[in-house]
C-alpha cells in the first residue's frame, strides 16, 4: 500500500538524499509485510465479522490514544474504554469520536497522529482533515467504509500485503481460534497467521492470580504443577502445542533483563511461592531464573527467544484499578543489561542455535550496552524500537546509534507491536521510509554503494526479519 498522497513523507528535506531515498524506498514499498510480534485478537481473522463502529475499532482498543487524552483530564470512561467492576461507560460510537475529535490537537507531533492520519488516508481512503467540526463527516465516511465487505478483516489482510502476522497468546490459551484459521488454511506451521508463546502469567510471582493460573497450567496440560519439575513439564507441554499451532517464538515480558541460574534452588523458591510464602526478591530471582530455563527449552524445541523488558506495570494505579491491564498505565523505566545478561550469556550466548532477539524501553542503552552486546555474540540479535520508542525519530536515531557497533545484520526488522489492525501497513510503512532515508545519507555521504543500499533495505524490510523468526525457507 504505497502512501500516495504524501509521497516524500519522512524522506531527507536535503534534494540530493531525498532522490536516493525515492528510489531505495520503491524497491521495499510493495514488499509482503512480515509481523514477527503484535498483540492482534486471532478471533478478529478467524471469524472475519465486519469491524464495528469507527471508535471501537480505532479510539476504544488504542492506549496510546486513550492515554494522551487522560493526561489531559479525558477519563476511559468517556471513551468507552470497559471498566473492571462493570460501571457505566460511554457506548455511544459517534459521542466517543466526537470527545476524541476535540482532542486531536493533542497529537499533534505524534506518532499516533501519524499513524492515524495514514489509516484514514491510505487504508480507507477518507482525506477530510479531522478537525472537531469534521468529527461527524470523518465518522460517516469510516463507518461507510467498515459497512462494505472489502473492509472486512480477511479482505484487508490480503490489501495490505500481509505474509505472516503474529499473535501473541498465554499458555493458558486453548488456541481454539488459531486452531479456526489453520482450519480455514490460513494457520498451522508455515501459516499465515501464527501464534506466540508469552508466559508471563505463569511465570511473574507478581502477576495477578499467578497460583491459580498454575494450577490450571496444571489441569490443561495434565502435570503436577505443584512441584518444579511438574510445572516445568508443563511449560514444556504447552511450548509444543504453541510449535502445533504455528508458533516460530516466545516472548517475555520482564520488568528486568536479570538473567540467574538458581540451580537447585529454583525448585524451593518454587515452592515457596506455590505456598503463598514468598520472600522478597524472590519473584525477580524466579523471573531471571526462568529466562535461562526457557533459553535451554529453546535449544531444544527451536523457538526464538523475545525478551522485552523496561516495563513499569501498571504504574497508574488509579487506571489500573478502575480499567485493568494495558490500558495506557504502564511506564518505562532505565533498564540494564550488560550484567543483567551475563549469566544467558555465559552459558548460552556464544551457541548459534540460540536466537534471542532484544527489545528496550531505555534509549540510552542503544550505543552503550545493546549495539555492543549484539556485536559481541551470536545468540543476540537487536529488535526494532518499540512501544514509547516506535517513532520515527526514535527509528532514525536506533539505525544511528547501533550500526557502527552491531551493523545492520545483527537486527531482526521491524515489529509493528499493535493491537491495532488497521494501523500495520501504515507502521510498517514508517519503517521503511526511514530506513530508505538513513541508508541514502550513507550512500551521498559515500559511506554505501547504491547497490549495496538496495539490497540492504530489501534485507531490513523483509528478508531479515523471515529469517530471523523462521518463517519460511529463508530461516
Amino acid at each position: 500500500m504505497p502512501t500516495s498522497t504524501r509521497p516524500d513523507l519522512l524522506l531527507p528535506a536535503e534534494p540530493g538524499q531525498r532522490a536516493l531515498a525515492r528510489e531505495l524506498y520503491a524497491l521495499v514499498a510493495q514488499l509482503p509485510i512480515i509481523s514477527p510480534h503484535g498483540h492482534v485478537d486471532p478471533a478478529l481473522l478467524a471469524e472475519d465479522q465486519p469491524f464495528p463502529d469507527p471508535s471501537q475499532l480505532l479510539i476504544v482498543p488504542d492506549h496510546y490514544v486513550t492515554r494522551m487524552l487522560l493526561s489531559q483530564g479525558v477519563s476511559p470512561g468517556e471513551l468507552g474504554v470497559p471498566s473492571r467492576d462493570g460501571s457505566p461507560v460511554e457506548t455511544d460510537g459517534r459521542r466517543i469520536w466526537r470527545r476524541f475529535a476535540d482532542g486531536w490537537h493533542l497529537f499533534r507531533g505524534t506518532p499516533s497522529r501519524l499513524w492515524l492520519e495514514q489509516t484514514f488516508t491510505e487504508v480507507f481512503g477518507v482525506h477530510t482533515r479531522l478537525t472537531p467540526g469534521t468529527a461527524d463527516e470523518v465518522y460517516d465516511a469510516l463507518a461507510a467504509r467498515l459497512a462494505e465487505p472489502d473492509f472486512r478483516p480477511r479482505a484487508l489482510f490480503e490489501r495490505f500485503n500481509i505474509e505472516v502476522l503474529a499473535t501473541t497468546e498465554s499458555p493458558l490459551d486453548d488456541l481454539g481460534r488459531h486452531a479456526k484459521l489453520a482450519a480455514d488454511g490460513w494457520g498451522g506451521p508455515g501459516g499465515r497467521v501464527v501464534t506466540t508463546f508469552r508466559p508471563d502469567n505463569v511465570v511473574d510471582l507478581d502477576f495477578e492470580g499467578w497460583s491459580s493460573n498454575v494450577d490450571q497450567l496444571g489441569e490443561i496440560t495434565g502435570e503436577d504443577t505443584g512441584t518444579y519439575a511438574g510445572y516445568l513439564a508443563a511449560l514444556r507441554s504447552r511450548r509444543a502445542a504453541f510449535i502445533a499451532a504455528g508458533a516460530t517464538s516466545s516472548d517475555h515480558g520482564h520488568p528486568t533483563a536479570r538473567t540467574l541460574d538458581l540451580g537447585a534452588d529454583a525448585a524451593a523458591l518454587f515452592d515457596r511461592a506455590r505456598r503463598g510464602a514468598a520472600e522478597p526478591g524472590d519473584a525477580e530471582a524466579f523471573r531471571a531464573h526462568m529466562l535461562l530455563e526457557f533459553a535451554r527449552m529453546s535449544l531444544d524445541d527451536g523457538l526464538v527467544m523475545q525478551l522485552h523488558p523496561g516495563a513499569v506495570r501498571n504504574h497508574n494505579r488509579w487506571l489500573h484499578a478502575r480499567h485493568g491491564r494495558d490500558v495506557g498505565g504502564d511506564i518505562p523505566q532505565v533498564t540494564e543489561y550488560v550484567h543483567a545478561l551475563a549469566p544467558l550469556l555465559d552459558a548460552h550466548g556464544n551457541d548459534p542455535r540460540l536466537r534471542v532477539v532484544l527489545y528496550t524501553l531505555d534509549e540510552d542503552t542503544f550505543t552503550r550496552e545493546l549495539a555492543p552486546l549484539a556485536g559481541g555474540y551470536a545468540a543476540l540479535l537487536l529488535g526494532a524500537p518499540w512501544w514509547f520508542l516506535d517513532s520515527p525519530e526514535v527509528l532514525r536515531r536506533f539505525r544511528e546509534s547501533v550500526t557502527e557497533t552491531a551493523g545492520f545484520y545483527n537486527t531482526a526488522g521491524f515489529v509493528d507491536d499493535t493491537r491495532a489492525f488497521c494501523s500495520i501497513p501504515v507502521r510498517h510503512d514508517v519503517a521503511r521510509r526511514v530506513d530508505a532515508g538513513f541508508l541514502a545519507r550513507l550512500v551521498a555521504e559515500h559511506r554505501l554503494p547504491m547497490d549495496e543500499a538496495a539490497e540492504t533495505i530489501v534485507d531490513l524490510a523483509y528478508r531479515l526479519p523471515k529469517r530471523v523468526f523462521k518463517f519460511g525457507e529463508e530461516s
